[in-house]
């Protein structure tokens, strides 16, 4: 009885400690940072050494113009909340500055897509095909197709 006890706990800690030590190694990055961001490419995608390098330094390139974007579409965030606490407040739209608001903001739309598929473009033709398709298949709602990559 005391042996098929101890099998028994045996079996169950060893099967916690693999169940630990697998989950701790398949732990998803901090994706707050973009290397943590490009270390999981890496590893997902099976970059080489070289791959890596030129896609971080593609990345790097184009952080201080992504950043701007960011900074522009949240300033248009807090115009938006100025202008409808406004508008509350006094049960009045101009429609002239709403109109102008929306295509600023449709502007720094066209821009972040824009950059954003300007670096997925560079970056997937650092890949070799297979490598590609599953990066646009991870990357596909705001993404071209291949054909549209390799052209």
């Amino acid at each position: 009885m005391k042996r098929g006890l101890l099998v028994l706990l045996l079996g169950l800690a060893v099967g916690v400690a693999a169940h630990t030590v697998y989950f701790r190694l398949h732990l998803p990055p901090n994706s707050d940072s973009i290397d943590a961001q490009l270390v999981w490419m890496k590893r997902e995608l099976q970059l080489s050494d070289g791959q890596f390098a030129r896609i971080r330094e593609l990345h790097e390139a184009s952080s201080p113009r992504l950043r701007a974007l960011a900074s522009q579409v949240a300033q248009m965030q807090a115009e938006f909340a100025a202008f409808e606490n406004t508008r509350r407040a006094t049960d009045r739209v101009d429609f002239i500055e709403f109109a102008r608001f929306v295509e600023a903001r449709r502007s720094i739309s066209r821009q972040c897509l824009d950059s954003t598929r300007q670096l997925v473009r560079a970056a997937a033709n650092e890949m070799t095909p297979v490598q590609r398709e599953r990066y646009l298949g991870i990357v596909s709602p705001a993404e071209p197709t291949t054909s549209d990559v390799t052209n």
